[in-house]
C-alpha cells in the first residue's frame, strides 16, 4: 500500500501489519519511478489516493489537482505498461452542482465557474475518469466507482472536510455542532462496510470492466441539519447546533450542490450490490469504535 499518510496513520492499519497483510509504503502517487516499482509488484490496483475534503482543495488549489491528476495519469500509465487490472475511486463530486435526483452514472454534468476553486476537485475526478476510460478502449482492464460520503470508523476525526467526522467530532467534544448555511443542503451516507462490498464487486465482476458504478446508500437521503441532530441524540451529547454561513468558512462565492443522490440500478445490475446498513446502525457502529479509541 502506498500512502503519504496525509489524512491517515499507521496506527489504522495495525491490526493488519500485525498478522503481515498489509505492506505501508510512505510515499506519494507523484513519486512516477515507485508507483512504477509498485504496479510491477502486484497482480492489481485499487487507486484510492487523492487530495480530498473541500477545505484542502480550497486551501491548495495547486497541490490538489496534481495530485488528483497527475498522479492518477502515472498510476495508469504503469498499469497500461504491466497491463495490471485497476479499479479508479471517483466522486460524487463530479455531477458538480446536479441536474436530476437520482444521479444516474451517464447523467449530464452541471458545475459552477473555473474560478471557483471547489469545482476543480470535480474537473480533477472527471479527467481521471477520461484518462481510464480512454486506456479502457486501448485494452486496460479498468472500473469505475464514485463514492457518495463514505464513512464509518477509523474516520479521520480531523474531518478533511467530511461533515459526518466533523459533527461526531464536535458532538463528542460538546462543542457547538457547526451547520454551514441553512442545512436543507442533502447528502446520501455510506457505510465503509458497503463501500468495501461495492468496491469488490467492481473489481471482481468481470464484466464491470470499461463501466462506472455509483456506490452510495440511495435511501439514506438526509439533510445536513437533521445529521446534526441525529449524530447529537446517537451520541448523547448536550452539543447545540449553530448555524454560519458558507463564506465566513470557505470564502466569498463559495457554491455547494442543494442535493446528492445516487442512482443504485447498475450497480444492481452488475454486481449484485446494494447498500445494507442504514444511517442508524452506521452511526451506532462508528460511535462505539470512537469511543473504543479506534477513531
Amino acid at each position: 500500500m502506498l500512502d503519504d499518510l496525509s489524512t491517515g496513520k499507521h496506527t489504522n492499519l495495525t491490526h493488519h501489519a500485525e498478522h503481515h497483510d498489509v505492506r505501508v509504503v510512505e510515499g506519494t502517487i507523484l513519486d512516477e519511478r515507485r508507483v512504477e516499482e509498485l504496479v510491477a509488484g502486484c497482480d492489481r490496483v485499487f487507486h484510492l489516493a487523492a487530495a480530498v475534503g473541500v477545505p484542502h482543495i480550497i486551501a491548495n488549489p495547486i497541490g490538489s489537482i496534481l495530485v488528483n491528476s497527475r498522479g492518477t495519469e502515472n498510476v495508469l500509465t504503469a498499469c497500461a505498461r504491466h497491463e495490471r487490472q485497476i479499479l479508479i475511486a471517483s466522486s460524487s463530486e463530479v455531477y458538480g452542482r446536479g441536474g436530476r435526483v437520482p444521479m444516474h452514472e451517464d447523467d449530464d454534468r452541471i458545475l459552477g465557474s473555473t474560478r471557483i476553486h471547489r469545482w476543480s476537485y470535480a474537473t480533477a475526478k472527471a479527467l481521471d475518469e477520461h484518462l481510464a476510460l480512454a486506456y479502457a478502449t486501448e485494452g486496460l482492464a479498468v472500473v469505475i466507482v464514485r463514492y457518495f460520503n463514505i464513512y464509518g470508523p477509523r474516520m479521520d476525526p480531523r474531518g478533511y472536510g467530511s461533515v459526518m467526522a466533523n459533527f461526531l467530532r464536535q458532538a463528542l467534544a460538546g462543542a457547538p455542532v457547526t451547520v454551514y448555511g441553512d442545512g436543507t443542503q442533502s447528502r446520501c451516507f455510506t457505510y465503509i462496510d458497503d463501500c468495501i462490498d461495492g468496491t469488490m464487486r467492481a473489481m471482481e465482476t468481470p464484466t464491470a470492466r470499461g463501466e462506472i458504478f455509483n456506490i452510495g446508500n440511495e435511501t439514506t437521503e438526509t439533510s445536513i441539519a437533521d445529521l446534526a441532530r441525529r449524530v447529537i441524540a446517537a451520541s448523547g451529547s448536550r452539543s447545540e447546533i449553530v448555524h454560519e454561513t458558507y463564506e465566513s468558512h470557505f470564502g466569498p462565492g463559495f457554491e455547494d450542490a442543494p442535493r446528492r443522490v445516487p442512482s443504485g440500478a447498475r450497480g444492481r445490475e452488475f454486481l449484485g450490490w446494494t447498500a445494507q446498513i442504514g444511517l442508524d446502525e452506521g452511526l451506532r457502529r462508528t460511535l462505539e469504535s470512537w469511543s473504543g479509541g479506534a477513531g
